[in-house]
């Protein structure tokens, strides 16, 4: 249960003063909601903050007054002077002075009643806004502030830049947060005293104020110390989830599977190559976790062509051995089959029987298929989603392999873990995606995790070069060549959004170009084909019927041609860099030199340059997610936005990698002493995890 003295921050937006059903509509684009928030709260006024400030301290006197600068400004008002009748374009004057000059205030299509109440003539008004000079006159026009003496305190002499949407005013955000810091309670502290001591923060609540109510210019910047102190509490917050939650995982009864490695033995017998040593240290830590009591959660992750599939085709192997059977999901059909194709020969040289199962398979074949799972008749089913299906039972699965996780969500692996004897399946997760130090700290935490960090031998260097796209046809020229001697190309042509020309257009008129240049040698393959039309023409181009692949990015994950030796990627300043060392990854599989050229239309941006000489210089996919971290943002890297990964609301400050493994070690000493939080400190830490609502992550966790 939320603690009851966090009840006034959770409460709707409209619980503040002035703010009624037409604000929280343009709140609601305006502010940034966790995943499942339909209306903005308290709290996330909190959490909205500024992007900067404006000074309005300076209080010079008229004469003294610089134009092109904003000032407040005490003045009587000495006439109104309203514009001729039947010119709606000339504006409406107010002079107004104090003992050392004049000047006028400015208004355009102004109402005049409203003025007049605004600025009664004799009396005494601060303004605030930017002076001008015009003529021999100063002027300012429409005044930030108007206030009477009495109501000077409602005027912010340090004025927070919020992020705003059409229709939302700076002002009544403003009042919003501000009303919003008032109902943030006195809490315990929860850091160690010592900590925020030597590092001077101030506490929860002063931190927040110095963010909404600035008391200097300096408060705002991520490096100040408030927002230091808060960006530390968010991190803090989410380790200590992930770390709750990862506790309970291992309290879980698992189920410990060892196998006697004599399918395992017969499969590395049938392997073309050896394995590397980074293959060989994640099979042994696998091996381990599967032999233990409690329940298994690991990530594997390596790079593209780094041989992960193996390794989980081995860790698979020991399963069966154990007299059990295990599955393998992927996201889409095309990389099921795919794993189906690297793993069936394997199987069949070691005795494995191995099945797939997708949305393709209907009837009396899926009927029959079931029939042999439930009967213990297949030892490895791979498929897609189709895999939680309420009718796919097994015998009795000991291990899931989910691949590409970040594109399951947490409730899948979940159900496929409930597909076990007593919910107690081990579960391997692996990704391709290289995922950086810090990012697997922050949305992995709850997962051991093995690194393959080489390539099985024989995989050859991509050559890759960055190319403006007007050299397309000497690349054509070049490509001909290429074609002469057997070489094959996958030509990606990327989304266009938001233009007159869809993605399918843009791959058509370019297939069409190229047809011209190399015959009906050239295929094409997009999103909007059939299952069927799709692998027809991606088995086309894998027995070399075709050679030049036309394609949008459906080709970037599992597709795999040993023999197609250059990539071609238009507009690849459009590109994030995971996706473009993704999609580099589907050539270098063969014998042949390989390329990759990125084609990109000048000017290039200060980012997208970046990414293309990142790409020229390293193959190295760690290096790269590193880089892509830096120029794009951990959400992004890891397609947050789609998934409902955490975004960090706070915590995207200068030396975050530092606070957040602060905050891991810290969140792993609290947990390793005091596993409830029942303790003082423990105690003091509950709130935080409402604060930064990871209330939600540990309860779905305890349902597991």
């Amino acid at each position: 249960m939320r603690p009851a003295e966090l009840t006034p921050l959770f409460a709707s937006a409209q619980s503040l003063t002035g703010i009624g059903p037409r604000l929280v509509i343009l709140m609601k684009k305006a502010l940034r909601l966790p995943p499942g928030v339909s209306e903005p709260r308290v709290i996330d006024l909190l959490w909205h903050l500024p992007t900067g400030v404006i000074d309005r301290r300076a209080e010079p006197a008229v004469a003294d007054a610089t134009p092109g600068t904003i000032v407040t400004l005490k003045v009587r008002v000495l006439k109104h002077k309203a514009p001729p009748r039947g010119n709606a374009k000339a504006p409406y004057k107010v002079a107004v002075e104090d003992d050392s000059g004049r000047l006028d205030l400015v208004f355009f299509h102004a109402e005049r009643k409203f003025i007049e109440r605004q600025l009664p003539v004799g009396e005494e008004r601060y303004i605030s806004g930017r002076l001008e000079s015009y003529g021999d006159n100063l002027q300012m026009a429409h005044p930030d502030y108007i206030v009477a003496p009495e109501a000077r305190g409602e005027l912010p002499l340090l004025e927070p830049v919020y992020p705003l949407t059409a229709g939302l005013s700076g002002k009544v955000l403003i009042k919003a947060a501000r009303q919003a810091v008032a109902r943030v309670p006195e809490l315990v502290e929860w850091q160690e005293p010592q900590w925020v001591q030597q590092r001077g923060w101030p506490t929860f609540g002063e931190a927040l104020r110095r963010l909404h109510v600035p008391e200097d210019a300096a408060d705002l910047s991520p490096g100040s110390k408030a927002w230091q102190r808060l960006a530390y509490d968010e991190l803090l917050a989410g380790q200590l989830a992930l770390g709750l939650v990862r506790q309970r995982t291992r309290a879980q009864p698992g189920r410990a599977v060892a196998g006697d490695k004599s399918i395992a033995r017969r499969i590395v017998a049938a392997l073309p190559f050896a394995l590397t040593g980074s293959q060989t240290t994640a099979l042994k830590e696998i091996a381990e976790d599967m032999a233990a009591p409690h329940r298994m959660l690991r990530l594997l992750q390596g790079d593209v062509g780094s041989g992960k599939t193996v390794v989980a085709l081995l860790a698979m192997a020991i399963a069966v051995e154990a007299g059990a059977q295990t599955a393998l999901m992927a996201p889409t059909e095309v990389l099921a089959r795919q794993h189906l194709e690297t793993i069936e020969p394997l199987a069949a040289a070691s005795g494995l029987r191995v099945a797939v199962l997708t949305g393709r398979e209907k009837g009396k074949a899926r009927t029959a298929l079931l029939e042999r799972l439930a009967a213990g008749e297949i030892d490895i089913l791979l498929g897609t989603h189709a895999l939680f299906q309420e009718d796919v039972v097994f015998k009795d699965l000991a291990f899931a392999v989910i691949d590409e996780q970040h594109r399951f969500g947490v409730h899948q692996r979940l159900a496929l873990q409930a597909k076990g004897k007593d919910g107690g399946t081990n579960v391997l997760v692996m990704t391709a995606t290289p995922i950086p130090r810090t990012l697997l700290m922050t949305h992995y935490g709850d997962l051991d995790v093995s690194r393959l960090t080489e390539k099985p031998a024989g995989r050859k260097p991509v050559v890759t070069k960055a190319l403006p796209v007007d050299a397309m046809e000497k690349l054509i020229a070049r490509i001909k060549a290429q074609l002469a001697e057997g070489a094959q190309v996958y030509w990606v042509c990327p989304l266009i959004e938001g233009s007159d020309t869809s993605e399918l257009a843009a791959a058509e008129e370019r297939y069409a170009h190229l047809v011209q240049q190399f015959g009906d040698c050239v295929g094409l393959l997009h999103g909007a084909m059939s299952a069927q039309a799709k692998d027809a023409t991606m088995a086309a181009f894998a027995a070399n019927e075709l050679q030049v692949l036309v394609a949008t990015t459906v080709i970037e994950v599992g597709v795999n041609v040993p023999n197609a030796n250059i990539m071609v990627i238009e507009h690849a300043e459009r590109f994030g860099l995971a996706q473009l060392h993704q999609l580099r990854g589907r050539v270098g599989r063969g014998s042949r030199e390989s390329f990759c050229m990125l084609l990109y239309k000048p000017p290039l941006g200060e980012t997208a340059e970046a990414r293309l000489k990142m790409m020229e210089e390293t193959e190295d996919g760690f290096l790269i997610a590193e880089k892509d971290l830096e120029l794009r943002g951990g959400g992004e890297v890891l397609g947050a936005r789609q998934s409902g990964l955490p975004e960090f609301r706070v915590a995207d400050v200068p030396g975050f990698e530092m606070l957040l493994a602060a905050a891991r070690d810290d969140a792993r000493l609290v947990l390793e002493t005091d596993p409830e939080l029942s303790g003082p400190r423990g105690r003091a830490l509950r709130p935080l995890l409402y604060l930064f609502e990871c209330d939600e992550a540990v309860r779905l966790f305890r349902a597991a």
